[in-house]
């Protein structure tokens, strides 16, 4: 979407919609097609603003990439001693999963290399790596301008706190394998978020790279991983985002008659839990291979752990004002250090349709109620999953609405608005 304010009047909602490939699966695909030796093909691929980065951060490695409509063609480099000459920063416009993912394969170059992205990208946390280059006498410097980094990462054993972004883990798992010795990642307990650390060892076992885990009882886990090893080229398709279908899922529950396409039963991803979710909450849906139909229900509050699903965050605290009842969501303290402080903009944007959310610490309570048309124009605070929410706000709520700030949807999904028309909503662009 290229307009900047999107009018919504919510009509009369059903049909059947696809939801877009699984972006995180699409960046963990890219990355290791990237580093494989030979062609690798990968379907279903939708270019949002963040797959391009990783795309042309995959590029600068030097590999080739040639895409079509939904599809990719991407001949990697094999190992890291063909990695391009880096002669420009790398820009990663606002995908942290871009730049955590590659920054410790850009180190295997052992070349200055510098990071450069967009919004608050730059200001988003990155102490843990650091951190690792700080303790092996290498060069990472950081400002509101960009990152630095100078000195080749070496194998050993990698000590991280379980309860820190796991892209920090995915991107040191993407570059031990091409080290010169073995390395062991030793995550700490309480391990959050370890389903996207699951995705990152699935897509590298497709692409030939042998990862062995030991999780522990306590909560924490252990990567070993064996090196050098080398990826191998591997055709495959992206399957559907849980992220993504939850935005729908909880319209359907909410207004009924809504059909998700394109949600494999099983999946690792850990999105997928918002279909237990909504369960608990009373939703009736039922699954047909991988089509899931939503019907309307009443809805009740419940307790939910955002631990392992912080992009869940913004449409369940949307979710939450059609409970019947106080829902708690526990942990969604990762929530402020977003694209957006997540927590603040919801709270503000929810507000303004008669919305209360409250924050304790990492704990929010949000209180079920009538949802009445916005006061004054909602704001996207430059976030797309704070566009979605709140467009699935006002249309559960049956009410209109403007939305400034509409087209942060290409950060990861372009296509939404036309997807919430093909449903039955009257959207206007009105800038």
């Amino acid at each position: 979407m290229e307009a900047t304010v999107a009018a919504i009047e919510p009509g009369r909602l059903a049909g059947t919609a696809a939801v877009p490939p699984s972006k995180s699966a699409a960046h963990r695909a890219v990355v290791c097609a990237a580093l494989a030796a030979g062609t690798s093909h990968i379907g279903n691929v939708e270019f949002s603003q963040d797959i391009l980065a990783t795309l042309g951060a995959a590029q600068q490695l030097g590999a080739k990439v040639e895409r079509g409509e939904h599809e990719l063609t991407i001949t990697g480099r094999g190992n890291a001693d063909g990695f391009a000459t880096i002669t420009r920063p790398v820009f990663c416009n606002e995908s942290g999963s871009t730049l955590r993912f590659i920054l410790p394969l850009f180190s295997l170059t052992a070349q200055k290399v510098r990071f450069t992205g967009a919004g608050r990208l730059m200001q988003r946390p990155q102490e843990i790596y650091a951190q690792l280059f700080e303790r092996q006498g290498l060069r990472f410097e950081q400002n509101e301008q960009g990152i630095t980094i100078f000195g080749r990462l070496c194998p050993g054993t990698f000590t991280l706190p379980g309860n820190v972004s796991s892209q920090f883990i995915s991107g040191l798992l993407f570059a031990t394998p091409l080290m010169e010795a073995p390395s062991t990642i030793e995550v700490r307990a309480p391990f959050e978020s370890r389903s996207y650390v699951d995705l990152t060892t699935d897509a590298m076992q497709k692409f030939g790279v042998k990862v062995s885990v030991r999780a522990r009882k306590d909560g924490s886990a252990t990567y070993k991983v064996a090196a050098p090893q080398h990826y191998a080229a591997a055709d495959m398709d992206v399957e559907g985002d849980y992220s993504q279908a939850a935005f729908l899922a909880v319209l359907g529950s909410t207004v009924g008659g809504i059909t998700i396409t394109g949600l494999p039963s099983g999946s690792h991803q850990g999105d997928r839990v918002i279909l237990d979710i909504l369960k608990q909450c009373g939703a009736k849906f039922e699954r047909s291979g991988s089509h899931v139909t939503f019907h309307r229900s009443l809805l009740k509050a419940v307790e939910i752990d955002l631990a392992d699903c912080p992009d869940l965050g913004p449409v369940l605290i949307a979710l939450g004002c059609f409970c019947s009842g106080t829902t708690i969501i526990r942990n969604a303290g990762r929530l402020r250090i977003k694209e957006c402080d997540r927590i603040a903009a919801m709270q503000e944007e929810l507000a303004k349709m008669g919305g209360t959310v409250k924050a304790d610490g990492d704990t929010l309570t949000i209180e079920g109620c009538a949802l009445h048309k916005p006061t004054t124009p909602l704001n996207g605070h430059n976030d797309h999953r704070i566009v979605m929410a709140m467009a699935v706000a006002a249309l559960a709520a049956g009410q209109p609405a403007v939305i400034e700030g509409a087209n942060a949807v290409n950060k990861s999904w372009p296509d939404f608005f036309e997807v919430i028309k093909g449903l039955g909503a009257h959207v206007t662009n009105q800038g």
